[in-house]
Parts: C-alpha cells; structure tokens; sequence
C-alpha cells in the first residue's frame, strides 16, 4: 500500500470499484486511438498451459517477490491490469487501483552462453515447433526450460521494474499484477516468451534437427537414399538421391536386345 502525503494511507478501493475504474480506463485510452490489450481471466487460475503455469511457478520460487505476490494476483484476478504489451526485454502495462498507474519491466537478454547450453542439452527432445510451444515436451526437456539456473525465465538480478505508484517497496502489488499478467499470457502466445527473451525459439527446433542423425546412428536403421524408389515406389524428389538410386540400380536389358538373344538360342537349337 503507498503512502500519500505524509504518513497517511491511501484509502481502499473496492474490488468492484477498482474492476469499474479499470473498464473506464480502458475505453478512455481506447477513444483516444491506443491499441489497448487487457488481461482477462476467467476463474481462479491465472493460468492453465505449461508455459503459464511454468512462469507464474518461477516468480513465486522467488522470496523476493513473495511478499507482494498475493496482493498482485487478486489485482490481475479482478481485471486490474488495463493494459499489456510484451516487446523484446521490455514488458509495459497500465494497471488500475486508487488511480491508473504506468508500468514498465526491464528483463535482460538471455546470455548467449546459456542459450547454447540450454540448445544442446534439449537435443533431440523437441520434434516440431508445434510441440514445443503446445508444452508437449519430455521430462528431461521441461527441466531444462524452466530450470531456475539455467533455463528461459528470467531472475529477480535480470529484472529491472518501475511503477508511478508511490509505494516504496522493490515490487508493489502493480508489478505483480504485471508480472502475473505476463503468465496468463502466455497461454495464449507462449513464442513471446523469446521475444521477451531476445531469442529465437525456431533455433531450438534446428538444433534438434542437426542432433537427429546422431540419434539414428547410434541405434535406428535408416533406409538408404538409393534404396528409397524401389522400396516406395515413388520418384525421389531429391536429385542426388535420384541419381545415387539411378547409379546404384543396374539397368534392365532392354526389350528387343532380350528378344534378339531368344532368337539366337532358338535357331542354336534348331541347327543342333
């Protein structure tokens, strides 16, 4: 709670005046041309995916942030948070209490370093992006993104915060409103995770590419590109398969040299 003044308290608004103010805001900013994107929730839980629920599970590993977070979460809940927009390593929001209040989140990029370690420890684990940004992850690869150390999200250290509110404290319950709003978020567009992170999430898929013929070759039997035409029947698209196929296929005889050879074994039989 800020202070005003002096050492007076600023009064309490309730929760249904609060979610009253916050729609007024909304369409203010709206007349006057801002695209505003507020924070919805439907029900308790902030979030509901894996990457919702892996960010909000994060802050709240933090003591740092512990003290403010439940007030935070009753405030993104109600539909305090007016606004939210989510640009690389910057998060910006306008929430609503006594007033309207501007926010804006500093989140450092991710080290390069630890980008090429959490790559090459995913391996082959992620099959498409399709499934990596659905969660549908193994065990081993979801430890290592959400890994406190050494994963994608970021540390108390990387997070530089402000609020035009008047509350001393490191986080007021507006950034955690914020910080909350970010994981509900990401159920719905969890690639912004990277962008906040200055990364980008299709190197993970490349990497599991280039670690794919490793995995085959310790185990997986692989049909051979000149083997691929008479096995499936098909015409092989690649051109240096093609030609390896045509090159490893003797050709047939042809019709009319197999018709010749069947008669001159006939009139060898004949004359005999």
């Amino acid at each position: 709670m800020g202070w005003r003044g002096g050492w007076g308290y600023r009064p309490y608004v309730p929760v249904a005046q609060r979610r009253a103010n916050a729609q007024r805001a909304a369409q203010r900013l709206a007349a006057k041309g801002k695209q505003v994107s507020p924070v919805e929730i439907a029900g308790r839980a902030i979030a509901t995916t894996f990457w919702g629920k892996a960010w909000c599970d994060n802050l709240e590993s933090y003591s740092d942030f512990e003290n403010r977070l439940p007030r935070g979460r009753t405030y993104v809940r109600n539909g305090s948070v007016v606004d939210l927009q989510i640009e690389p390593g910057k998060i910006t929001a306008m929430v609503s209490g006594s007033h309207l209040y501007r926010i804006v989140i500093q989140i450092g990029p991710l080290a390069a370093a630890r980008w090429k370690q959490l790559k090459q420890q995913c391996g082959a684990g992620i099959g498409s992006i399709v499934e990596l940004l659905q969660g549908r992850l193994s065990s081993s690869v979801m430890g290592v993104v959400t890994s406190r150390e050494n994963g994608l999200f970021p540390a108390p250290a990387e997070i530089e915060m402000s609020c035009s509110c008047p509350d001393w404290a490191g986080m007021c319950k507006h950034l955690a409103a914020t910080l909350y709003g970010v994981g509900n978020r990401l159920d719905q567009q969890p690639d912004i995770l990277f962008k906040l992170r200055q990364v980008d999430h299709l190197e993970l898929i490349a990497e599991a590419g280039r670690k794919a013929p490793e995995t085959q070759a310790r185990g997986k039997k692989v049909i051979a590109g000149d083997q691929l035409a008479d096995v499936f029947g098909i015409e092989l698209e690649n051109p240096a398969l093609a030609a390896d196929a045509r090159q490893s296929t003797p050709a047939p005889a042809s019709r009319s040299k197999s018709k010749k050879i069947a008669a001159a074994k006939r009139e060898k039989a004949a004359a005999a």
